[in-house]
């Protein structure tokens, strides 16, 4: 069996501007990798990767490698894909829940709410190993949390899924919360596997959940936003 979303029925009022840039930066980011060699690919990901053990100060990269500073790869990690699929996979999820979450909460919440989540998903990731060597690099746990965010604010909300199941292929329509909540699951099924697929669940993990923490903080503001321009939207009568 396998499904995959394809869009949601959830029209926002604005542009994504900020959903855009992230998607274009990634993709000229991994243009950049894909023409450099296989030697220096390595090195430019030793440099912006997150690497646990740097992180924490138990190992050191040489100066050649340590470009920025070690805090500062829970953000540059964001920005790197370990190939097509990765890459392609990450940006469809945020393209199709980042628009309302940033619909929502206004760019420069969105902005925040994304950089935090995808630092929380990091250090989740590196303190249950914090001597690991292993560069962790990718969008994924950043856009858990926008799938976090995206369950409690749009639960009900159809999302079109492509589904295959043998001879089965269709494209049909499931609330949010059921293709959200499948998901959640699987990254929990799946850790006893996080070495073999060399995918850090545990990552997914935590930005979701910082995703759910962040957005409920945040969920007031919203409400009475919205609020406010309903109030103002309708006319007053006498």
């Amino acid at each position: 069996m396998f499904f995959f979303p394809l869009s949601d029925v959830n029209p926002t009022k604005k542009n994504p501007i900020i959903s855009w840039v992230i998607i274009i930066s990634c993709t000229l980011i991994f243009m950049h990798q894909q023409n450099l060699n296989h030697y220096i690919e390595q090195k430019f990901i030793l440099s912006f990767g997150m690497i646990p053990s740097v992180l924490f100060d138990i190992k050191r990269l040489s100066n050649e490698l340590s470009i920025i500073p070690t805090y500062m790869t829970l953000i540059s990690s964001m920005f790197l894909h370990g190939g097509w699929m990765h890459l392609i996979g990450n940006m469809t999820y945020l393209y199709i829940f980042g628009d309302n979450i940033e619909d929502a909460l206004g760019k420069i919440k969105f902005l925040f709410f994304y950089v935090f989540c995808g630092i929380f998903a990091g250090l989740s990731q590196a303190l249950i190993d914090i001597n690991s060597e292993i560069p962790m690099i990718g969008a994924s746990g950043a856009i858990s949390g926008i799938l976090g965010a995206y369950l409690v604010l749009f639960p009900k909300k159809d999302i079109k899924v492509f589904f295959w199941f043998l001879i089965f292929i269709k494209i049909i329509r499931i609330p949010a919360m059921y293709v959200i909540g499948f998901w959640i699951l699987l990254q929990f099924f799946s850790l006893n596997n996080s070495e073999e697929t060399n995918i850090a669940y545990v990552a997914h993990i935590g930005g979701f959940v910082s995703g759910l923490i962040l957005i409920f903080i945040l969920k007031k503001n919203i409400s009475k936003h919205a609020k406010k321009l309903t109030k103002g939207s309708l006319p007053n009568c006498n």
